[in-house]
Formats: C-alpha cells, structure tokens, sequence
C-alpha cells in the first residue's frame, strides 16, 4: 500500500476548549523561531477524567515536561508539548 503525503498550512484556525474560543494564525512572513514552552496554553479541566484523558492525547507523540502530580500549587497538575510543538498545562482547580 503506498501512503501519499501532501504538506499544507494552515492559515487560519478556530477551535473550542472547555467552552472557551482559541484562534491560531500562521504568520505568511518567515521567522527564525518556533514553538517553545515559554508560553503555553493554560487549561483548568472540570474532573480527573478530562485531565487525564487530555493530558494523554496530548502527550502522545509529545514531550511530558512535568507528569501528572500534586506539586503543592495545585491537587492535580501536567506540563506536556503536543506533537505540533504547543505547550500545554493542566490543571485540576
């Protein structure tokens, strides 16, 4: 079976989390950086399940910068990059 690959941007992108609106733009200028976890997208989930079931998706294929744990600020905390590169934290409030 061969698998055909086709490389696409995308420009524009709207999407919903735990009822909040993100919007992401690709910049058609070239900049010499990439992601880096100096920001990340910061999530409070509403149960243990939503964060861990998140904290997975989002870890496969990633990085994990800091496992799910209790870290004193917070009962139930994970850093994770995706597989694009986006840092993500979250948190159980």
């Amino acid at each position: 079976m061969t698998q055909t690959r086709i490389k696409a941007k995308i420009h524009h992108a709207f999407f919903t989390l735990s009822g909040r609106e993100f919007i992401c733009i690709d910049s058609p200028i070239k900049h010499d950086f990439g992601f880096t976890p100096a920001i990340s997208i910061f999530v409070d989930c509403e149960s243990q399940e939503e964060l861990e079931r998140v904290y997975s998706a989002l870890a496969e294929d990633g990085e994990i910068f800091m496992p799910l744990d209790n870290y004193g600020f917070s009962t139930r905390f994970g850093w994770v990059n995706d597989r694009f590169g986006v840092s993500w934290q979250l948190n159980l409030p």
